[in-house]
């Protein structure tokens, strides 16, 4: 065999493996072509099926609301699982965005949407790791894509959620600049939790990491957050302080490599400690009540059908109570001005709770409410929660019912101030009223027996006017315990009980010349997009005239200076009235000048449990005259009489006829207490006509003119000497008529 056909039967044996790697090329060059024709298909399809970016809801995270007193103090904010702030690009440091940039994505101003040198290199790193989910190559204008609306598929991180993601970022780059977007993800981005709080954007994490706003930031700490929405847990500085010490040298480095800083400014701040301090004003709140009221109501106000789980209290609204600081502060004073009394009211009880709820008469803002116990003892707040049986403070409903209703006269409407045996009230047979000391005044006004406390005469009143009327008007002025007819009710027997708060309300529509405003302790909100709504508004509704609430007034202020309610009197016009439970359980005053009305109570938290001087004139008058005399500010104000006094008409019942016509005349020995009335009513310094029916000491006479101090457009009658606790308890002896509360004055 020569050399020649040496040489071609060589290359005839090499040619099958010449060919085959030919072969080979050849379909491998092919598959690939099939493969990336069909991959793009793929791209192609999913890109076309993606959302458009208009179509997406854009995620907001719930952020806390801040509340406010009247003046604009902060109170505290209301708990939200994120705290989220947008600020301004010109408010956000430039090393913030720098230390963003070098960490997140150093080439954010030489790319567009996308960076296809980085996601070539992310390709090839997961491809060679053999990961299940792509990783790494997102820009910052597709992290913000990831942040504002991806939340629902960025935890599947496959191809097809980056090419939608791709997608999204370019339709957003070529809507907004880079500067846009750049804001956009410091303000949005999660930087970690602390707290239980996660903190959405920089802003919320400069006051969450270290207690200053982001403007405050050295390059320190702005490293330190520029570090963190990569893995927020893991260089959490408060979980592991040397992991987040590595993670903001690495940003510094990077910053270095990006030649923001110098190597030299690198390694002055990463010698500096981290500097985190939490911010504890999230969690800190002033007047814990008064916090939980204002949230409550908020809570009622903006989601009505469902308070309990109300998500716009997360929407980061700015709540404006109507607390005024200042009077806040006189209340818990009044209180603890007589604490020393309050602890021995019941020996092995501990001491009696006392709470304050005072209202602006004409508009109804809440201007306090206090307790006697601090919210490490309870967090049960008395002021606007407790509902206990008023005793006699609701005497003044029946009043002016009487006015209102009947265009009864309270001056020349009498009764009879008596025992009442079982038997007298054909209802409930069983059931018999007594005043406290046993004695009785005989033939007096209603004015007198207000004055007095008489239960006896209030419950025959009562009878008279119908109880469902009683009710109607107790709710007309702002009582919202429901009420149930009970004829015990005049004289405190309510079978739920009032709260301070209402009572304070339902006052104020007296004080406003018959104007009730439902009370309320938010003046406005203001919403994350700058609306505010108003809730301190109030135009009131007429419940009854002027002249009849004046009318009423003049009544009331006698009990405050010559009546049950002497210790409430500091010295300007007021009007009130004092209220003691069955057995002492529970005492009130409740009283009014022209702009405020505010209701004490004092008793025990347990229940209802006897006190030694359960008076409403012994412990808590006291308490609201310190109160009003120092909250009023030097105001001194009266009411203005009425351009058309109220003339009304001698009263002798309704649904009953308890009420007399006259006193029955006596001859000889002590009569009873005046019971007449100017027949006419008195001008305003109280000088009344003569020719009211006047019982006493030697008989029957006829009255000659008044010319005492009675309030204007009231005429002066004399009234028996009060005594501290007023007259009257009910006794229900077996019966349906509950007199629990139903002590007198």
């Amino acid at each position: 065999m020569n050399r020649r056909e040496r040489q071609r039967r060589r290359r005839n044996r090499a040619s099958p493996l010449k060919r085959f790697f030919a072969l080979t090329v050849v379909v491998v060059a092919g598959g690939a072509a099939v493969g990336l024709i069909a991959l793009a298909g793929y791209v192609v399809h999913i890109a076309d099926t993606a959302p458009k970016l208009s179509s997406l809801k854009v995620f907001q995270p719930s952020s806390p609301s801040q509340v406010f007193a009247a003046d604009g103090t902060s109170l505290g904010y209301i708990y939200s699982p994120d705290v989220h702030y947008e600020v301004a690009d010109s408010q956000i440091p430039q090393i913030v965005k720098e230390a963003t940039i070098s960490i997140e994505d150093r080439r954010f101003y030489q790319h567009g949407a996308l960076d296809y040198v980085g996601i070539l290199r992310a390709a090839v790193k997961d491809a060679l790791s053999g990961g299940s989910q792509l990783q790494g190559a997102s820009t910052l204008t597709m992290q913000l894509i990831d942040n504002l609306y991806l939340q629902n598929l960025r935890k599947t991180r496959n191809i097809r959620y980056k090419i939608i993601q791709a997608k999204l970022a370019m339709e957003l780059y070529a809507a907004h600049t880079k500067a846009w977007i750049l804001t956009g993800y410091l303000n949005n981005v999660p930087y970690g939790t602390v707290g239980g709080q996660t903190a959405y954007g920089v802003q919320a994490a400069s006051y969450l990491f270290f207690d200053k706003p982001v403007w405050r930031l050295d390059l320190a700490q702005a490293a330190l957050l520029a570090g963190l929405p990569q893995a927020p847990t893991t260089y959490n500085p408060f979980v592991d302080p040397a992991a987040a010490r590595a993670r903001r040298q690495e940003v510094l480095q990077a910053m270095v490599t990006a030649k923001y800083i110098t190597q030299a400014q690198a390694n002055r701040s990463n010698r500096e400690p981290l500097q985190v301090k939490p911010d504890q004003s999230y969690l800190v709140r002033q007047d814990p009540y008064v916090f939980d009221f204002v949230e409550q109501q908020a809570a009622q106000d903006l989601c009505p059908t469902h308070p309990g789980n109300c998500p716009a209290l997360q929407d980061g609204l700015k709540i404006y109570s109507t607390i005024d600081l200042r009077k806040e502060a006189i209340a818990e004073q009044a209180i603890r001005n007589h604490e020393s009394l309050l602890a021995v009211q019941a020996p092995g009880y501990g001491s009696a709770a006392a709470a304050i709820a005072s209202v602006d008469a004409a508009n109804g803002h809440i201007l306090a409410i206090a307790n006697s116990s601090s919210y490490s003892q309870t967090t049960f707040d008395y002021a606007t929660s407790a509902r206990r049986q008023s005793g006699s403070a609701f005497k003044p409903f029946a009043l002016m019912t009487l006015i209102h209703d009947f265009n009864g006269n309270p001056y020349s409407t009498l009764y009879v101030s008596k025992f009442l045996a079982p038997g007298w009230l054909p209802v409930d047979p069983t059931w018999s009223v007594k005043t406290a000391e046993l004695t009785y005044s005989g033939t007096i006004n209603v004015t007198q027996a207000m004055i007095v406390s008489d239960n006896t005469v209030f419950v025959q009143l009562a009878a008279d006017l119908g109880w469902n009327r009683l009710d109607a008007m107790a709710h007309a002025m702002g009582i919202t315990t429901p009420l149930d007819g009970n004829p015990a009710e005049v004289i405190g027997g309510q079978k739920v009980g009032v709260t301070p708060l209402e009572m304070a309300d339902a006052y104020a529509t007296m004080a406003d010349g018959g104007v009730h405003h439902p009370p309320t302790i938010i003046n406005k909100i203001v919403f994350p997009d700058g609306s505010v709504r108003y809730f301190g508004r109030s135009q009131g509704t007429q419940v009854f005239p002027y002249n009849q609430a004046y009318e009423g007034t003049s009544v009331l202020k006698q009990v405050i200076t010559s009546g049950t309610g002497t210790p409430a009197n500091y010295g300007c016009p007021a009007a009130g009235k004092t209220g003691t439970a069955e057995n002492g359980d529970n005492a009130w005053f409740v009283g009014y000048t022209p702009r405020m009305s505010t209701a004490v109570w004092v008793g025990y938290p347990q229940g209802n449990i006897p006190m030694a001087n359960g008076y409403g004139a012994s412990l808590a008058a006291p308490i609201w005259h310190d109160y009003m005399q120092a909250a009023s500010g030097g105001y001194c104000g009266n009411w203005a009489p009425p351009a058309v006094p109220f003339a009304g008409t001698q009263f002798l019942g309704d649904v009953y006829h308890y009420a007399v016509a006259s006193a029955p005349a006596k001859t000889g020995g002590s009569g009873g207490a005046t019971g007449g009335s100017s027949a006419h009513r008195g001008s305003a310094n109280g000088s009344g006509a003569s020719g009211g029916a006047t019982v006493g000491t030697g008989g029957t006479s006829t009255a000659p003119a008044q010319t005492g101090t009675a309030p204007a457009g009231g005429s002066t009658t004399p009234a028996p000497s009060p005594s501290p606790n007023g007259s009257g308890t009910g006794t229900a002896a077996g019966g349906t008529t509950p007199a629990a509360g139903a002590g007198g004055g």
